[in-house]
């Protein structure tokens, strides 16, 4: 999904769509047919609601799902796309919902059914937090612009997809505003589901309302728990041996997740699946690159280049106070670290500092290679592998040149 400005302005009503279909179909799952006409005719109505959000749904990982499945029930119903459309009636649940089911399947479990007769699965981690830094499912670890919408994820499970905003008018500066994460349906394991978040909206319910994964027999293996309210939530997905992390930490949001290897793998066309950023990284030309910044400083000195001025931060950090403000949350200084003193300088909002902190926090819940969980930026005299001696984090100099440098000049120098 190329970024696009257009999903970051425009409010997309799809949440609303998708809730009042599944309220107006609630307990029609298993249909005879004097039910058929009732779904149909609630069908219809989610379509149009669907065409009049149209606009404003560019680039919504949600929407495109919706649209797609609603032809597919059309033709698996044998529905008219002309015809009555009906008001959605309040959802109520039915005695024994599968929200209340405990039982699972075997299929349903990762560990029991994938690997079964063989060795535990190696999992990988990626998170995506602040301004906005990623961390890859190979340890690689990129600041970026990428602002609008990218696919974060996308394999043969589930699709995940950003959209970054700019923190200040005028500024290159971006931050997570929105978060959709589409559980495609699997087997007899769970229904398709949608969870999506915004900023001041992180819901602890899947976009229909519902906790788990739906109807099927294994519903449970898809699990959503909130840690706390508005600031946390938790999505356990045990048919593919995935957890997930979403936060909104001041006004944004950050991503983590743990997912093994077989599954981040698990996409049909690499060439055209394979490119999204927990795999592939940010494209060149969207990563902000600490080494053309240096380049950029020899050469021009601190002047500005051509261009609109940078509205100034809230808070105007200096490289000293930025540095003391990160430590009292990240005492080891590792790209976690620079990246809370990047975020300061860039942006003067403190949240960054626990973005990034609680960004560590999920690395150390998730990683299961607890000797990778710091990293450091790769320099001569380190070790391969991104991996410091023990005991002697430190951080080069040269990096703070560029980032006292980014800090003055950032909209000229990019």
């Amino acid at each position: 999904f190329p970024p696009t400005l257009h999903a970051v302005t425009s409010p997309c009503k799809i949440l609303k769509c998708n809730s009042e279909f599944w309220a107006a179909t609630s307990g029609t799952h298993h249909l005879g047919a004097e039910e058929a006409p009732e779904f149909c005719t609630a069908l219809r109505a989610y379509a149009h609601c669907t065409r009049r959000t149209a606009r404003t749904c560019r680039g919504d990982l949600a929407y495109h799902s919706a649209v797609h499945g609603i032809d597919d029930l059309m033709v698996q119903h044998n529905c008219s796309k002309d015809g009555p459309t009906s008001q959605p009636r309040l959802r109520t649940l039915p005695p024994g919902d599968s929200q209340e089911r405990s039982d699972s399947p075997e299929i349903c479990h990762y560990e029991k059914s994938f690997h079964k007769h063989s060795a535990t699965p190696n999992y990988t981690h990626c998170g995506l937090f602040g301004d906005p830094h990623l961390r890859t499912f190979t340890d690689t670890f990129q600041t970026c612009k990428v602002q609008g919408a990218w696919p974060l994820i996308d394999n043969n499970y589930l699709n995940v997809q950003v959209t970054n905003t700019p923190v200040l008018p005028g500024s290159s500066a971006t931050a997570t505003s929105k978060l959709t994460i589409i559980f495609k349906s699997f087997q007899e394991c769970v229904d398709q589901k949608v969870y999506q978040a915004e900023m001041d909206e992180l819901p602890a319910a899947f976009a229909d309302g519902s906790k788990n994964g739906g109807d099927k027999h294994g519903a449970n293996s898809l699990k959503i728990t909130e840690k706390v309210s508005g600031q946390h939530i938790e999505i356990q997905a045990k048919y593919i041996g995935t957890t997930i992390v979403v936060r909104q930490v001041g006004r944004y949001l950050t991503f983590a997740v743990r997912m093994p290897e077989e599954v981040v793998n698990a996409v049909e066309d690499r060439d055209s699946q394979g490119l999204y950023l927990c795999l592939r990284g940010c494209p060149l030309n969207q990563q902000i690159d600490f080494q053309t910044f240096r380049s950029a400083q020899a050469a021009e000195g601190r002047t500005r280049r051509k261009g609109p001025s940078l509205q100034a931060p809230p808070e105007a950090f200096t490289y000293e106070s930025a540095t003391a403000k990160c430590r009292e949350k990240l005492p080891v200084e590792d790209l976690y670290f620079q990246s809370c003193v990047f975020d300061l300088l860039t942006t003067g909002d403190v949240n960054f500092m626990l973005a990034a902190y609680y960004a560590f926090e999920d690395v150390k819940m998730l990683h299961s290679n607890k000797d990778k969980l710091h990293l450091y930026e790769r320099t001569r005299d380190l070790a391969p592998g991104n991996a410091a001696p023990s005991g002697l984090p430190r951080a080069p100099p040269a990096l703070w040149v560029a980032l006292l440098c980014l800090s003055q000049c950032w909209l000229g120098l990019l």
